[in-house]
Formats: C-alpha cells, sequence, structure tokens
C-alpha cells in the first residue's frame, strides 16, 4: 500500500499528501479510515489506495501509518 505523510490540511475539510517524489496527492475527509479529520496532522504518515475523482488522482482508503 503506497505511503506518504500529510502535507497540508485545510479547515474545509481536505488536505494533501506529500508523496516524496515532488508530487502531491488531494484527499478529503470521507476517504479517512480509522480516524478521524481532526486526529491528522500535518508531517503525519498515511497509507492509501490511490483513486480517481472527478478532477484528477486523489487518495482513498487513508489511514494512519
Amino acid at each position: 500500500m503506497p505511503q506518504g505523510s500529510i502535507k497540508k490540511l485545510t479547515d474545509k475539510g481536505f488536505g494533501f499528501i506529500d508523496l516524496g517524489n515532488g508530487k502531491d496527492l488531494f484527499f478529503h475527509a470521507s476517504a479517512l479510515q480509522n480516524t478521524s479529520f481532526e486526529e491528522l496532522y500535518e508531517g503525519q504518515q498515511v497509507e492509501f489506495t490511490e483513486g480517481q475523482g472527478p478532477k484528477g488522482p486523489r487518495a482513498e482508503d487513508v489511514t494512519p501509518a
């Protein structure tokens, strides 16, 4: 399962995961598993699956690593 770190969290319920290769991946609070958006913090390691949303690639099934 791919891993990355939380790069940015917004107050609108979404954020971005730093993939470590110069790219970021969008995720929405509804994609979280086994945690809540309020428990996340920038720099936290997470695991996810890559999915496709209406505006492009996104992270799904996001869980703390």
